[in-house]
């Protein structure tokens, strides 16, 4: 008989890193109170932190959609974290900043990056070796990402490793200390202040001039908040994809039959890639702060409290979706899941991760005949409460 276990391991390592079974015991009592930070030297706290994890669909998506209650403003309380332009915005703020950032990130542009993003999978791939063991994430999987998002923001090759530094400072609060986290954010945010002053006095082709010169009734966004929005993309942007195409490739790995079925019926390729944003949700949970007292359920939450809207549990919820601890990319279509949001703060992003993830699939399925796990041990990254994704995922290339 399994041990009793307790809340808090939500923001363990171990919770981090397989959080499903905590989801499981804990959301009958949702919303669950935890221990969301330690204090000490790594967190940079001289207090311990709890929060409110909303385990329930019903309740995550009442939270998504109160943002007058929930305030998305939470960098009042994590102090480590540099304010990112709509992740920490609400309304009216978000509203004005979302028209400006769309016409920047237009549906068109996103499709335009498709062929080009092509090649950089080949690329990517031509590197690593045609078949055989390879290591996912640091051949494929990180760079990929990391290579659209600079290309988008006009910023040169040469600076792709800084951008994976300052990603695990801001998102791992478990895993480096507060001192260096701050010192990565500083170093990204100076970097960032250099970019944009460059593209104001020489505008070129990129998103970020794109962000200078975008104006809606006669507004236009200020230094501040074109590096907030480009510091969403180069972490969420960065972060999301990685976890989506490393947690894909995974579940890939050990179902060798769907491989063969996606190989020759690429309408799977769709079902696929939402059935893995619902089952292994990239981004697991994200912060909110209540502005005012307010009952779920049994629970009474104070003004000024933190709230973890917790996706992946919603996502996994029997309430909502049939057999949820199974993969199963041929479910029924009205399952929506909530793998980017919804809403408000629905991810502006999510175009652009499917992009990515579907050309990655078809890109894999036309060179590879099969997939499966290497041998040495896939690792879970286990430092970001927000994400689930692997830190390595060795596997075997089929040729």
């Amino acid at each position: 008989m399994d041990a009793p276990i307790s809340p808090d391991v939500l923001g363990t390592p171990t919770g981090i890193a397989d959080p499903y079974p905590a989801y499981r015991a804990f959301r009958g009592p949702s919303p669950v109170r935890y221990l969301r930070l330690p204090a000490g030297p790594m967190t940079g706290r001289t207090e311990p932190l709890y929060a409110w994890g909303l385990l329930r669909h019903a309740d995550v998506l009442a939270a998504i959609r109160d943002p007058e209650t929930f305030s998305s403003q939470s960098t009042s309380v994590f102090k480590t974290m540099p304010k990112m332009s709509l992740l920490h915005d609400d309304p009216p703020h978000h509203t004005r900043m979302r028209r400006l950032v769309s016409k920047a990130f237009s549906p068109q542009r996103i499709a335009s990056l498709s062929e080009w993003i092509g090649r950089t999978a080949n690329e990517l791939l031509d590197t690593a070796g045609t078949k055989g063991p390879v290591e996912l994430m640091a051949t494929y999987a990180v760079p990929l990402p990391m290579r659209v998002i600079a290309g988008m923001l006009g910023v040169p090759a040469s600076d792709y490793p800084s951008f994976k530094l300052w990603s695990e400072a801001v998102i791992a609060y478990v895993g480096i200390p507060a001192e260096e986290r701050a010192r990565r954010t500083q170093e990204m945010m100076v970097y960032l202040t250099q970019i944009i002053a460059a593209r104001r006095a020489q505008p070129a082709e990129d998103l970020i001039s794109a962000l200078v010169a975008t104006e809606v009734d006669g507004a236009s966004l200020t230094d501040a908040e074109i590096r907030g929005f480009a510091a969403v993309l180069l972490i969420a942007g960065n972060e999301t994809t990685t976890n989506l195409i490393g947690n894909m490739m995974a579940l890939l790995a050990d179902r060798p039959e769907l491989w063969q079925r996606a190989r020759e019926n690429r309408s799977l390729v769709e079902p696929i890639i939402e059935e893995v944003l619902r089952y292994e949700s990239p981004v697991q949970r994200f912060p909110r702060i209540t502005t005012r007292p307010v009952r779920i359920g049994e629970a009474e939450i104070a003004a000024g409290e933190v709230v973890d809207i917790v996706y992946g549990a919603a996502n996994r919820d029997p309430a909502v979706f049939e057999d949820p601890d199974s993969f199963r990319p041929e479910r029924p279509t009205n399952n929506q899941h909530l793998g980017f949001g919804l809403g408000t703060h629905f991810c502006l992003g999510a175009p652009l991760a499917r992009l990515e993830a579907r050309i990655t699939l078809n890109t894999f399925l036309d060179r590879f005949p099969t997939l499966g796990r290497g041998e040495g041990p896939a690792v879970r990254q286990q430092a970001a409460p927000v994400s689930l994704g692997y830190k390595s995922l060795p596997l075997v290339l089929g040729g």
